[in-house]
C-alpha cells in the first residue's frame, strides 16, 4: 500500500502548519500539490467531501484537502466557507468592520480536513477542529489570512500575534490534524 498522501494546496503557510503540527513521527509521507479545484458552494462537510473526491480524480492516489471557515455568530455563521472571498475583498480590517453594527463579535474558526484513499468502497473521512474566538481590530503580521483579526477565547492575542508553535497547539487546524493523526496511529 502506498504510504504517501498528497495534500492538495497552493498555500505555503497551510503546508508549513500541517508539517509542523503532524511532526516527523507521522507514519505517512505527506507531499503537496497545487491543482485547480472548483470553488464549491454549500455546507462545510459537503464542500470538503466534494473537494476530496475531485482532487482524487485528478491525482489518482490518496489525497488530503482542507477547507477553512470563519463563522460570525452575529451573521448566523457567515461568511463561513466563503471567508476566502470576503478576506480578499475586505481584508482583515473589513472583516472587523462587518460586525460594527453588532454587539456580538464572537466567531468560530472551523477547519475540516477530508481524506480520501480512493480504495474500493472507501468513504471520504472528515476530521474537523473548531476554535471559539472574537473578531477584533487587526493586530500582528498580515502574512496569513484572517489571523490578525481572530483572537481565540481565553487569550489576549490574535493568531497573528502568537508564536507559531503556540498557535499550532490550540488552533482549529491543530484540532483537526490531531484527529487526522490519531486515525493513522
Amino acid at each position: 500500500m502506498d504510504k504517501t498522501i498528497t495534500f492538495v494546496t497552493g498555500n505555503a503557510k497551510k503546508l508549513e502548519e500541517l508539517i509542523a503540527i503532524l511532526g516527523s513521527s507521522f507514519p505517512r509521507k505527506i507531499i503537496s500539490k497545487k491543482i485547480d479545484l472548483p470553488e464549491l458552494q454549500g455546507e462545510i462537510d459537503e464542500i470538503s467531501i466534494k473537494k476530496a473526491k475531485t482532487a482524487y480524480e485528478q491525482i489518482k492516489s490518496p489525497v488530503l484537502v482542507e477547507d477553512t471557515c470563519l463563522c460570525f455568530n452575529a451573521l448566523k455563521g457567515l461568511p463561513g466557507p466563503y471567508i476566502k472571498w470576503f478576506l480578499e475583498k475586505l481584508g482583515p480590517e473589513g472583516l472587523f468592520t462587518l460586525l460594527a453594527g453588532y454587539e456580538d463579535k464572537t466567531a468560530e474558526a472551523v477547519c475540516t480536513f477530508a481524506y480520501y484513499s480512493g480504495e474500493e468502497n472507501a468513504d471520504v473521512i472528515l476530521f474537523q477542529g473548531r476554535t471559539q474566538g472574537v473578531i477584533v481590530s487587526p493586530r500582528g503580521p498580515r502574512d496569513f489570512g484572517w489571523d490578525p483579526c481572530f483572537q481565540p477565547l481565553g487569550y489576549d492575542t490574535t493568531y497573528a500575534e502568537m508564536a507559531k508553535e503556540n498557535k499550532n497547539k490550540i488552533s482549529h487546524r491543530f484540532k483537526a490534524l490531531d484527529k487526522f493523526r490519531a486515525h493513522f496511529k
